[in-house]
């Protein structure tokens, strides 16, 4: 049991979200010792953070769960064909009981430095209780959107309302019934939370900087029938998510290019996904993510269906994003998102064009115009990627700063480890597929990978492992050619750090593909971790 005290363990990981648990799970089967530190009071990670109105993945559910134990796959049902966060607590929880994992995991526990000794080849971990562990391997499993993006407007102090981020709901959850409520921001969680929101309150300004694209999501019950047909066909189900260029399966096969085939076709084709929900008229042609002109088809497509659902032409107008090709942001998945600006008390305030000046003791004023509110709701998104690592003070080889290495932009090979930092592991990190992917299969993919790696050390009597130089060059190259040969880098978005003042322009994630990416990790394995300098 862990005291709070100095002491020792094999390794330890930092976050107890679904990577965390499952690195613990394995590294309990490789017969090491490990510490957990979790700044939350309780297992979930990013689900145990955000409870916002309206908070639901965007992955279907059966897909976006463990399939490490065929006996957790038989035993847990999905209500939703999107599962809403209080049902992915849950079954985290489930996790959590069914393998034993609470008592390795520190809770209520932020870990604020990692300093590696060359010498020892130890990692020394410190909290912020001041407690610290020595361990050999240090395993971050922080998430790549855990670190809440507060903006710092003139004046927020001064507000006497209450004020919230969708990162940091209360657990109890708020009630807006009858208050005036400004909601900043119209990214994932902002269109998600909105609807729900505007249900409740008396009135909603929506204050909007960037509109975005969105697809409906078409949520409803899973039936049991579909529930059967899952845990009859998981194993074939796992298969094909691994092998996926997103971890994620619409059972749906492109149809070639979209400037092959008639407009009246396109129409049908993108028509018959938007009904269906979610992403699907994404998948509709091979080359929408790397053709613009191909592009632009489904973006206007998405542009007519907003204008024929916001009744306003005004709004609808200020809704319709023209500045970035669809699909290159996150795109989010709502509910009744655009037909909320139908209603009465919603009010969209665009600050494009005249930016937010200040926060005021009443609210929120721009334009020259004071918006008097009774609450204050940041959905303003994350830090993503670095931001949560950054938040730790990580220094490798010579004192490196870990934040020091990055300031240009992220370096790694695979995603997984940096040159100069030796026995550092990060699960989804930088240069990997992560948030272009279903989280839960890059997760258990770079858990494996991890695992097998610490797995191989200890068969061959090796102590310590890092990148080579010319292999991380080689893979941020890599990274970077690939992303360039699509349309992602032609949006502002989080995946270059667009959201963050002052920080790089850099694309973070890998988009080659899950299938891809795990067929070059498992070749890099096979060759005896080659890229790799293992001592």
């Amino acid at each position: 049991m862990f005291d709070g005290q100095s002491h020792a363990v094999d390794a330890v990981v930092i976050g107890a979200g679904f990577s965390g648990l499952y690195q613990l799970y394995r590294l309990r089967e490789l017969g090491m010792t490990t510490r957990v530190f979790e700044a939350g009071g309780d297992v979930g990670g990013t689900w145990y953070w955000n409870r916002y109105p309206g908070a639901r993945c965007d992955s279907f559910s059966a897909q976006y769960s463990y399939s490490f134990s065929p006996e957790l796959e038989q035993e847990w049902e999905w209500s939703e064909t999107y599962p809403a966060q209080p049902e992915i607590l849950r079954y985290l929880n489930h996790v959590a009981d069914r393998f034993d994992l609470r008592r390795e995991i520190t809770f209520n526990t932020r870990v604020s430095s990692a300093h590696y000794d060359p010498a020892a080849n130890r990692w020394t971990v410190t909290t912020d209780s001041g407690a610290t562990v020595a361990a050999t391997y240090l395993i971050t499993a922080v998430g790549c959107l855990s670190t809440p993006n507060k903006p710092s407007f003139p004046g927020i102090d001064d507000f006497k309302g209450a004020v919230y981020h969708t990162g940091l709901w209360p657990h109890a959850g708020v009630d807006f019934s009858g208050r005036r409520v400004g909601v900043i921001g119209t990214g994932s969680t902002g269109i998600q939370a909105i609807p729900v929101i505007a249900e409740q309150a008396g009135q909603l300004y929506v204050f909007q900087r960037t509109p975005n694209f969105s697809f409906p999501a078409r949520n409803r019950a899973v039936t049991p029938e579909e529930i059967a047909e899952t845990k009859a066909n998981y194993h074939e189900l796992r298969a094909i998510l691994r092998a996926s260029p997103g971890g994620l399966t619409y059972g749906i096969d492109p149809q070639g290019s979209a400037l092959e085939v008639s407009a009246e076709e396109r129409e049908r084709t993108f028509e018959g996904l938007w009904n269906r929900g979610g992403w699907a008229p994404l998948l509709a042609y091979t080359d929408l993510q790397i053709n613009l002109a191909a592009n632009n088809h489904l973006a206007d497509f998405v542009r007519r269906k907003i204008a024929s659902i916001v009744k306003d032409p005004a709004t609808a107008r200020v809704l319709t994003p023209t500045d970035h090709p669809i699909g290159t942001k996150r795109p989010p998945m709502d509910t009744n998102y655009f037909e909320t600006y139908n209603r009465p008390n919603v009010t969209l305030v665009d600050v494009r064009n005249a930016p937010i000046e200040a926060i005021t003791e009443k609210g929120l004023r721009t334009g020259g115009k004071e918006y008097e509110l009774d609450a204050i709701v940041f959905a303003t998104g994350f830090d993503a990627m670095t931001g949560p690592l950054f938040r730790i003070d990580i220094r490798g080889k010579d004192g490196m700063a870990l934040k020091e290495k990055w300031a240009g932009g992220p370096k790694t090979y695979l995603g997984i480890q940096s040159e100069g930092f030796p026995n550092l592991f990060m699960i989804t990190g930088p240069g990997s597929p992560s948030v272009l992917s279903n989280m839960p299969v890059s997760i258990e993919q770079h858990v494996e990978w991890i695992s097998d790696c610490l797995k191989y050390m200890r068969e061959h009597d090796l102590a310590r492992i890092e990148p080579l130089h010319e292999a991380e060059e080689a893979w941020v190259a890599h990274v970077n050619e690939v992303a360039n040969y699509t349309l992602y880098p032609l949006a502002n978005s989080w995946y270059i750090g667009a959201n963050i003042p002052g920080k790089p322009r850099i694309f973070m994630p890998y988009v080659g593909g899950v299938g891809n990416y795990r067929q070059k990790c498992a070749e890099v394995a096979a060759r005896g971790y080659e890229g790799f300098a293992l001592t």
